[in-house]
């Protein structure tokens, strides 16, 4: 690939905004911006990024596009519009989180166009968004991962290739059904430690000294779980069911049934149900412990 002189990005929500500043910040190249939040636009704006007035400007202004969407619906459709662009852009790189059959299927429609494809999902948490230090695992061209890993390192401290088209999401998604996996056997731990008398700070610290010490117990867990703290827009349940979902749809495509993973997406869809879509996803644990259970009318 030529030299990439100029950067798009677009989708600047709870983790874009910020993995954009850092590109803005640090790689030393116009980055073009586009979001359906004006307020975002601005705060990234006053950091250095370019607005642009629509998909098929930053397409046409950029070597390169980002995306960081909600799911591979909405990358299926900023696709379309920036092979309107003229000139399209020469890459499209995916941080979103998106279903591993589509996103090959696009992958193959944009090589058609002429359009390098690379998906880069991203892991950790909103802090490491701001810090720069997200996971970010790779499915791509060798050679073409390699054209923009200097730009991921803007974004992520830790940037691993994982193999061909599809295969950075392959991994993104089993981290994530882990940690919700992981949440919902911790939130049976607490509810059975609570319910014999021990106080459950006291718990999860003296488990993060042994053997059952884990950066979930550590993070959800101690953060979470045991305050009882559920904010919103901190990856809510409905971006977990997503998560949770994909999982099962690439397990059933090689012909294995999960029960664990099964469980931990029907948990979800009920704490959904229960009211509690926009809460950060360890709100499950009041439907296992019972707190709640029955939907809000």
């Amino acid at each position: 690939m030529t030299q990439i002189k100029t950067i798009g990005f677009v989708g600047l929500g709870v983790m874009g905004e910020h993995m954009c500043a850092n590109l803005v910040r640090k790689s030393g190249l116009p980055v073009h911006i586009f979001d359906r939040s004006p307020e975002a636009i601005a705060r990234v704006a006053e950091a250095g990024g370019i607005a642009a007035p629509s998909l098929e400007a930053v397409g046409a202004a950029a070597d390169v596009v980002f995306l960081s969407l909600p799911s591979i619906d909405q990358v299926e459709t900023v696709c379309e519009s920036l092979l309107q662009a003229a000139p399209a852009p020469r890459m499209i790189v995916d941080m979103s989180t998106s279903d591993v059959a589509r996103t090959r299927a696009l992958a193959a429609r944009l090589a058609a166009a002429g359009i390098a494809f690379v998906d880069a999902p991203v892991a950790r948490t909103r802090e490491a968004a701001v810090q720069g230090t997200l996971f970010i695992t790779v499915g791509g061209d060798a050679g073409e991962v390699e054209a923009i890993r200097g730009f991921l390192a803007c974004m992520g401290s830790d940037v691993l290739h994982c193999g061909a088209v599809g295969c950075g999401q392959i991994v993104k998604i089993l981290n994530n059904i882990t940690v919700m996996m992981t949440v919902n056997a911790l939130s049976e731990v607490l509810t059975i430690g609570r319910r014999a008398g021990v106080d459950g700070r006291e718990l999860f610290n003296a488990l993060s000294q042994g053997s059952a010490d884990s950066f979930v117990l550590r993070n959800h867990g101690l953060k979470s779980l045991v305050p009882d703290s559920f904010p919103e827009k901190v990856f809510p349940v409905d971006y977990a069911i997503k998560d949770a979902a994909l999982a099962l749809s690439l397990a059933r495509a090689g012909g294995f049934e999960p029960h664990i993973a099964t469980y931990t997406h029907d948990m979800l869809c009920k704490t959904r149900d229960a009211g509690f879509a926009p809460n950060y996803h360890p709100a499950v644990i009041q439907l296992i412990d019972g707190r709640a259970g029955a939907p809000r009318g």
